[in-house]
């Protein structure tokens, strides 16, 4: 989130909601986003979305007018309204309260987060304190709490890191709360330049926890912002989340600028521990070792989703999503089931205008989560009833971590960085072939064409899990090998987007990549 526009309201069809970063939050069988600027949705469905104001909404001055003043407030940037960004929400069982970190944000990365806490989600909220600054000098500092956390260290030496965007200077924004698997809070902060770190919050407030300390070690602590877990140099990365799921953490992080043309994108890593490390499926580390340019045309973290233009839909090119990300999570606690929102702006669209959307996120055997590729229409995803209903022809993208859409079109009129598909077929035998019978020369000194005797396999299929007898417990498991990669991932019928007629389709991730496929006809 290294930029915000303040996008004026307009209608959206089908139950959509202009909300920029959204983070939801369930309570009693009702979704909650919220997001930069103030704004806020529910909905019963994840489907259709209505609006709903509260205090901060509707006075933010009253609750953070005085932590304005104090901190972020200058003369670059004098109004409060338009620099709330980017709140996330969580439970507090020992408070008892729900606490949201907002970043109240400031010219220069002079910014602080700082919690609030309501009784109920559709409630009022009461302001509690600060949790995290960022911007301060040697000038400024004795109004922050980093003398507190340093000590003797908060001199003008000891600053000097704090100092440089490719060593420790981060922006105090994009909070994430987070619950451990052993009962601990912790919340994840920062953006490009010095990177995402995190620490360990007090349940008892709400608050930083002064009673841990953390050591100096080069890109890995620091004892004002805690633990590093991604980026760093000066490399893009924001918006980082976390989610916990069979025995694995996984961090989403934004990679890219937000803007409509800024190539804005979701890239997954996953570590054993909350603290990391987080490496992508090549091994590659989320911390950034150096600097990186132009880091989100890199093979750094799987790309979940890009811009695609095909038969399940959108039906019209100006409705292709582009710039997706600050992304959050939702496990629907009816049923365990994981949902990924983000926003995302339109090729169609100006730069103002962006939506929610939500997209089911579906766990593969071999420990990753694809998402799903149509978005959510309140149709969970099935598995297929049988061999049958998977086999046949389908179109396939690919998300290509190297490319964007920028704008600009390529030779043929269509836009670069937005991925269209290829026709596969998936035969019955296993066999995933494509086009029609094929000449070549393979023996050239004997002059020899030959032909192949149907269309060109180009790799294999499998369900996994299958003993012997052709017996799966999980019918949906998958694997697919297309020109040497293997991909493991997930068959599921899904409501297209195009006409909600429920379609044969896999999501599957190797090699890094990220492939979407659906069944034609």
């Amino acid at each position: 989130m290294s930029e915000h526009e303040q996008s004026g309201e307009r209608p959206l069809d089908n139950g959509h909601v202009a909300i920029h970063d959204p983070a939801i939050v369930e309570d009693h069988g009702v979704y909650y986003i919220f997001g930069t600027h103030r704004r806020c949705a529910r909905s019963t469905d994840l489907v259709h979305w209505e609006r709903f104001e509260n205090n901060l909404s509707r006075d933010p001055a009253s609750l953070l007018g005085d932590v304005w003043q104090a901190w972020p407030c200058q003369p670059e940037n004098p109004d409060l309204e338009g620099n709330t960004w980017a709140p996330d929400v969580i439970w507090n069982d020992t408070m008892r309260r729900w606490c949201m970190y907002l970043s109240v944000n400031g010219h220069e990365f002079r910014s602080v987060i700082v919690l609030l806490t309501a009784e109920r989600l559709d409630g009022d909220w009461t302001y509690v304190g600060p949790v995290v600054y960022s911007g301060f000098t040697p000038g400024n500092v004795d109004r922050t709490d980093v003398p507190r956390v340093l000590d003797a260290a908060a001199d003008a030496e000891g600053l000097k890191r704090y100092q440089s965007l490719k060593n420790t200077r981060i922006n105090a924004i994009d909070a994430a709360p987070i619950l451990c698997e052993h009962g601990d809070m912790w919340m994840s902060f920062g953006s490009w330049f010095g990177g995402v770190w995190m620490f360990k919050l007090d349940p008892k407030t709400g608050l930083r926890d002064y009673t841990v300390r953390y050591p100096l070690v080069p890109d890995a602590a620091d004892p004002y912002y805690g633990v590093k877990v991604a980026g760093g140099y000066w490399n893009s990365g924001e918006g980082s989340y976390f989610v916990r799921h069979n025995g694995w953490w996984y961090l989403f992080m934004a990679y890219g600028w937000l803007g409509r043309t800024g190539g804005y994108q979701i890239r997954l890593f996953r570590s054993k521990n909350l603290v990391g490390p987080y490496v992508d499926q090549n091994g590659n580390p989320a911390i950034s070792n150096g600097e990186i340019p132009d880091n989100h045309e890199k093979d750094t973290g799987i790309r979940l989703t890009s811009s695609v233009m095909w038969g399940g839909g959108p039906a019209y090119e100006a409705e292709v999503e582009v710039s997706q990300g600050h992304n959050s999570v939702l496990r629907r606690s009816s049923d365990g089931r994981l949902f990924l929102v983000y926003h995302t702006r339109f090729i169609g669209r100006d730069d103002g205008e962006y939506e929610a959307h939500v997209r089911e996120l579906l766990p593969t055997a071999d420990g990753w989560l694809t998402a799903a590729p149509f978005a959510y229409q309140g149709g969970d995803a099935r598995t297929p009833a049988n061999d049958e209903s998977i086999l046949g022809q389908y179109e396939v993208v690919r998300h290509d971590p190297h490319t964007f859409f920028n704008g600009t079109r390529n030779e043929d009129g269509s836009y670069y960085g937005v991925n269209r598909p290829e026709t596969i077929t998936l035969e019955a035998d296993g066999r995933v072939t494509s086009g029609s019978a094929v000449s070549f020369f393979d023996t050239p000194e004997a002059n020899l064409p030959r032909t192949t005797d149907g269309p060109a396999t180009r790799g294999a299929w499998r369900i996994l899990g299958t003993n012997l007898a052709g017996v799966s417990c999980c019918d949906g498991d998958m694997a697919i090998t297309l020109d040497g990669v293997t991909y493991t991932g997930v068959f599921a019928t899904l409501p297209r987007e195009a006409d909600g007629a429920r379609t044969a389709t896999f999501s599957a991730i190797g090699g890094n990549r990220s492939i979407w496929g659906a069944r034609i006809g």
